[in-house]
């Protein structure tokens, strides 16, 4: 059995159910992530599902000068504020910077490590060090053993609530393959396993000055991921993926999310 760790009311790992980690890729604004956050909400309570909430206040690492970004880490914390404290959900969001830690802290629930900075050592030990529960994104570039080592420097500041996600694997150019394998080994850590279907399913800088990506392999994807036996399922949703200002090629269409979670709770059922 894997180690329990409580984020907010939501508790990943142990004996606890399947749990949902979901939000849009970026906070665009104010009314459209709480209203994203309140629909998000009604699904979960309806499906009896525990959901965590996922909006990044900047993302760090677009492929373009021009990019959107967010609004960047005090508007976008006091957006997440909201959301936690107004719509009730834990929050999570991701940290670029040691100085970035202490600050989110204050306010989220649960910070996460980008995939890209996974190897970031004075990053991993800032977020730790918050006492605040970590999640991991693995590397793009990591093989599934060496999260061991990410793990063993959030353990070695004191720490030991922590996540891991698996995110894909850098396959050539702008593209990433799922080795379900890597499922299993990352399980032995001991720590509640994520899988990030909607990351899954992205090809990084496809498109030339943006990532592209292809959402159809998100619910098969999710479904395998969930009969391994990873304890949450992260989505990127968004009610317009196609008007999304990041990740929309590779987010889920908000309005077939209660279809994939009465799917991923029958598989959750049988393990």
């Amino acid at each position: 059995m894997t180690k329990s760790v409580k984020i907010g009311n939501v508790r990943l790992g142990g004996r606890a159910p399947l749990a949902i980690i979901a939000g849009p890729c970026v906070i665009e604004d104010e009314a459209t992530t709480l209203g994203i956050a309140r629909r998000l909400r009604k699904i979960a309570v309806r499906k009896k599902i525990p959901l965590i909430f996922k909006a990044s206040y900047d993302k760090a690492n677009r492929s373009s000068a021009f990019s959107y970004r967010g609004p960047g880490l005090e508007p976008g914390l006091d957006i997440l504020r909201k959301v936690r404290d107004e719509v009730g959900l834990p929050v999570l969001s991701d940290v670029h910077t040691i100085e970035e830690a202490s600050a989110a802290a204050k306010i989220l629930d649960f910070l996460q490590i980008p995939a890209f900075l996974s190897r970031q050592t004075d990053l991993v030990f800032a977020a730790a060090d918050t006492g605040k529960p970590i999640n991991i994104k693995k590397g793009q570039f990591l093989a599934p053993e060496q999260v061991a080592n990410v793990v063993e420097k959030i353990e070695s500041r004191g720490n030991r609530k922590i996540t891991i996600t698996e995110r894909g694997t850098s396959f050539g150019y702008s593209n990433l393959v799922v080795d379900m394998r890597g499922l299993v080994i990352m399980k032995e850590l001991g720590y509640p396993l994520v899988f990030d279907a909607t990351h899954s399913v992205q090809l990084p800088g496809g498109m030339g000055k943006c990532s592209g990506g292809d959402r159809r392999f998100v619910p098969p994807l999710a479904r395998a991921a969930v009969a391994v036996g990873v304890e949450a399922v992260f989505l990127e949703v968004h009610p317009d993926p196609e008007k999304a200002l990041c990740d929309g090629p590779n987010s889920l269409l908000l309005d077939d999310l209660p279809r994939l979670l009465d799917a991923l709770r029958k598989i959750a059922g049988v393990k």
